[in-house]
């Protein structure tokens, strides 16, 4: 009979417990989805896009050297193969990356109208 009634006092506490533990949380989250974006998530977003306008800055001049280096190393390379297609290499692939990094910036932009 005292294990019964141990059991019982074990499973109110427990029952109990969650309740509460639910009340506190629904209350907690309420308020902070209340508030909007916290500080810290706005400073976070500020901080990307500080991040994404450096890398544009960037890109277009290391573009620029690559391909302009591409260009020298086919000019001058004398008919040697391997150097006309490392600079040809060179050239496709510093377009490429530069497109990709145009799409990336239009791709989020879309996104970023789309949302807010």
């Amino acid at each position: 009979m005292d294990f019964k009634k141990n059991k019982q006092q074990k499973i109110l506490f427990f029952i109990s417990f969650i309740f509460l533990l639910t009340i506190i949380f629904i209350f907690n989250f309420n308020y902070i989805y209340a508030l909007g974006d916290p500080q810290l998530v706005s400073k976070i977003n500020s901080a990307f896009e500080k991040i994404e306008s450096w890398l544009l800055k960037i890109a277009t001049p290391a573009a620029a050297v690559a391909v302009g280096t591409g260009v020298f190393m086919k000019k001058f390379s004398f008919g040697d193969e391997d150097r006309i297609r490392t600079g040809k290499k060179l050239i496709k692939g510093s377009l490429f990356s530069y497109a990709f990094i145009l799409a990336i910036d239009l791709i989020l932009s879309a996104i970023k109208s789309l949302i807010g």
